[in-house]
């Protein structure tokens, strides 16, 4: 069953980093464009960071910038969202999502498959 499987979070203080993994199974990501959601408690989901099939292009949501990074592994079976510098304000369920096709955009209707989601926690 083609699946995504996110991971790497957990609980840590502010200024901390942590670093999310969302693995491919049944199929690779080379034709796919992936990104990283997360939603808050009582909050809409929001979308955090994509990297495009085919060009690599990579985009990030205003708040993060200059603190995390997306990127993939070279057997695209992998992406990573490195998070450094981590604030409280970014305490939330993770999810990362897989698109077919060169996707630019955090619009969900995009997205094929979808991760569990991982718990990621920032506080004193």
């Amino acid at each position: 069953q083609v699946q995504l499987v996110d991971s790497g979070g957990g609980l840590v203080q502010p200024g901390g980093s942590l670093r999310l993994s969302c693995a491919a199974s049944g199929f690779t990501l080379v034709y796919y464009s992936v990104a990283w959601f997360r939603q808050a408690p009582g909050k809409e989901r929001e979308g955090v960071s994509c990297i495009s099939c085919c060009d690599g292009s990579l985009d990030y949501t205003d708040s993060v910038k200059g603190r995390f990074t997306i990127s993939r592994d070279t057997t695209n079976t992998t992406v990573y969202l490195q998070m450094n510098s981590l604030k409280p304000e970014d305490t939330a369920v993770y999810t990362c999502a897989a698109a077919w096709g060169p996707i630019a955009t955090f619009d969900p209707v995009h997205y094929n498959y979808w991760g569990q989601g991982t718990q990621v926690t920032v506080s004193s």
